[in-house]
């Protein structure tokens, strides 16, 4: 709707999967499917609940009457209870059994977990599919020779294979750290107000075996191997910490990439992808921004910022429950998912369409390749004979005034003022055949292609996507 505010995530950035599994829809039928498998494991376990109930209950998972939960809401100012009515009133012969031993975290918090592990699960294959796109840049651009840069200062030569797979190993980091999450993920099961299982203790009428053996069912229906040791009324919000934690390391690998990509845009080196009808500026028509990259940027912040929610609630959440962690954790989490699912989808996009500017690439280095050079050619004119110290004297001189003659905009003379130096003992001639640019950039075609054979079997059998930005 045009006239009320729709979060930006939701209307230009995340993904239909993202919004879909954070949908209300979504949500609130788990609470249901939460529902139904606790009315059957009491039910198998002896409880006076009769296999009609919940076959009724199967059959109204998904007709939920918003207006229904919203007045009553309004009403009872609870939204678990909420949904309870409105549930009853579409299975009324299990409206009396629906809740059974629960506390509002059994739908709540359980729910939670499943929303967060299939959004975990959906964000490592967008990862996959940014190290499939990169793995194939770095092996086509393996041994391309390019400056160099520390400080962002020119510097020793490597090659564009070489800078591809510093991004890589961040995000291979980012799957680590989203694998260490998913792997760390337990259910809550449904363990009381205080995580006691007293109600089940009186249910079950004191077979606390009747009550491991639910949990793990409960469990199991949802795809978990096992639940928390022990727990208060919540899952421990440590949790949401070490989520909200891989997702900012996404976004820091994310923003790291595109600031690379942005300042080597700036020299026309690399570009990011550049549709045929895309206006770069409205005033400036000759423009061609990094807009993807600088939307990654934008973006990452956001979600680093974000990240902080999360260690911020958990520090505070005292003795076996308080609520001041729900109305921050119903943004903060979801929020983060859709960013990182935006930011994601923007490097899917940028890494499968990198462009290099082969010739500007080359250009670039060879302008600086004389000064890289001055080591080799110092060694050359000693072996030739040469005083290390003379010569060294030699080459910071006419370096200098080369560097001066530059500021002026004037071409590079450093291999001239050396060829016009009878001590130094090189000719122009011979020193240009030392500048070859593959003779700098050292073992970086080599490490790419350890590189890509350790992370290639990460990518084997993935299905690989390029996600299209939506605006």
């Amino acid at each position: 709707m045009a006239d009320r505010y729709e979060s930006p995530l939701a209307s230009r950035y995340a993904s239909d999967y993202m919004l879909n599994l954070f949908s209300a829809d979504t949500r609130y039928q788990t609470w249901r499917k939460l529902w139904v498998a606790l009315a059957r494991e009491e039910h198998r376990l002896g409880l006076p609940i009769t296999e009609e109930q919940v076959k009724e209950l199967e059959a109204h998972i998904t007709d939920i009457d918003y207006e229904c939960v919203r007045q009553r809401e309004k009403e009872v100012r609870h939204d678990v209870m909420a949904h309870v009515y409105a549930y009853g009133k579409a299975a009324p012969s299990a409206a009396g059994i629906i809740h059974l031993g629960a506390t509002s975290c059994y739908v709540t918090d359980n729910a939670d977990l499943v929303l967060y592990r299939d959004a975990l699960q959906y964000l490592r294959g967008e990862i996959l599919s940014v190290l499939a796109h990169l793995s194939r840049f770095a092996e086509k651009y393996k041994a391309t020779p390019t400056l160099g840069y520390t400080h962002y200062q020119p510097a020793q030569p490597v090659t564009i294979g070489k800078r591809a797979t510093l991004w890589m190993q961040d995000f291979l980091t980012d799957l680590r750290e989203v694998d260490f999450a998913l792997e760390n993920i337990k259910f809550l099961g449904c363990r009381g107000t205080t995580g006691t299982e007293a109600s089940f203790m009186d249910l079950f009428d004191g077979d606390g075996g009747k009550i491991d053996d639910m949990n793990r069912a409960l469990a199991a229906s949802f795809g978990f191997d096992e639940c928390f040791d022990v727990s208060g009324q919540t899952y421990p919000r440590k949790t949401d910490s070490r989520i909200l934690n891989a997702l900012s390391s996404i976004a820091q690998s994310a923003c790291r990439m595109a600031n690379d990509i942005r300042l080597l845009q700036h020299d026309r080196q690399v570009e990011e992808p550049f549709e045929k009808n895309q206006i770069g500026s409205s005033a400036m028509a000759y423009k061609r921004n990094p807009m993807r990259c600088e939307r990654i940027c934008s973006l990452s912040r956001y979600l680093m910022a974000d990240a902080l929610n999360a260690p911020l609630t958990a520090s505070v959440q005292w003795l076996e429950r308080t609520l001041d962690d729900s109305a921050n954790r119903r943004i903060s989490i979801p929020e983060g998912f859709l960013c990182a699912d935006a930011i994601l989808r923007l490097t899917q996009n940028v890494t499968d369409g990198l462009h290099v500017n082969e010739k500007i690439v080359d250009k670039t280095i060879r302008e600086y390749l004389p000064f890289l050079a001055t080591e080799n050619l110092l060694m050359e004119a000693v072996k030739r004979g040469g005083n290390r110290q003379d010569l060294h004297e030699i080459i910071r001189r006419c370096s200098m005034e080369a560097t001066a003659e530059m500021k002026e905009g004037r071409e590079c003379d450093l291999l001239a003022r050396l060829a016009a130096e009878k001590q130094f003992g090189l000719t122009r001639e011979e020193m240009e055949a030392v500048l070859d640019p593959k003779l700098y950039t050292g073992r970086c075609a080599e490490q790419v292609t350890r590189f890509v054979e350790k992370v290639r079997p990460l990518l084997e059998g993935i299905r690989e996507t390029t996600a299209e930005i939506n605006l």
